[in-house]
């Protein structure tokens, strides 16, 4: 039924824990396989997946360029995108089933679905913000890509798939969907929250606005990315499952 598109790079601390919450959905015939499209990690996420019975694809680095190979790999009818750094809570499964047996019986218009936002953090910041990105999800339409996507093959052709972009693929491919084909689900997505303890909430956070109001406002992405401090566009970077290679630079390509 669905085919998990993991993209990797270096994750070999938190991949454990993201494809174990997929085990539940596998057991249950939900889960049909999970592709591994890796970016050219150097630590043991290939010797993960492989533990996990994961399809290994190894893809021009930046997630936009990792999903795109990732979904050309994929043979399911329905695609759910998950950070390695991501845990779908307990439950999700039904959750999923559900939805996509009222779409596919007609009892739910054709559309694609996200999980709520929620941070492995305690205290005060990471509730403020976690309330903040699901409202945004709500009213705006624009989940951050910690939250994970699911989307039926046919409605991802339908609105041209994921493009090869070095950053914000996540606001890219919602703003095609819009707001009437997107819903959010109950279950939740928790997302390490690293990157906020590491950064400082309130920095990390400004930094995360300032590349979403660039990006609407037309800059370009490459610059985008030279600003949020991702890799450098690679040359001819289209998504294309590469033969082989790795590149060791560990890089965090993702406003959320």
């Amino acid at each position: 039924m669905i085919s998990v598109v993991i993209p990797t790079l270096n994750a070999e601390a938190t991949l454990p824990g993201c494809l174990t919450a997929l085990v539940p959905g596998a057991v249950d015939g939900v889960v049909r396989e999970v592709i591994i499209a890796d970016g050219g990690s150097t630590d043991a996420t290939a010797a993960i997946a492989d533990d996990a019975g994961a399809r290994w694809h190894s893809c021009e680095r930046g997630r936009g360029q990792q999903i795109a190979c990732g979904v050309a790999q994929a043979r399911s009818p329905w695609l759910l995108i998950l950070h390695a750094d991501t845990i779908l809570e307990a439950g999700w499964s039904d959750e999923v089933s559900n939805f996509i047996e009222k779409v596919e019986s007609g009892r739910r218009a054709s559309s694609a679905a996200v999980f709520r936002y929620a941070l492995d953090d305690d205290g005060a910041r990471p509730r403020i913000l976690e309330t903040l990105v699901n409202a945004r999800s709500r009213v705006l339409a624009l989940p951050y890509g910690d939250q994970g996507l699911l989307i039926s093959r046919q409605l991802c052709d339908e609105i041209g798939g994921f493009k090869p972009l070095p950053i914000m693929e996540d606001v890219d491919i919602v703003r095609r969907l819009g707001r009437r084909r997107l819903t959010l689900l109950r279950s939740r997505a928790i997302t390490s929250a690293a990157r906020y303890r590491r950064d400082g909430y309130i920095r990390r956070i400004a930094r995360n606005q300032t590349c979403l109001v660039m990006y609407l406002a037309g800059v370009p992405v490459e610059r985008i990315s030279r600003f949020y401090g991702g890799p450098a566009p690679l040359e001819n970077a289209r998504g294309r499952t590469k033969s082989g290679g790795t590149n060791s630079a560990e890089t965090d390509t993702r406003p959320s």
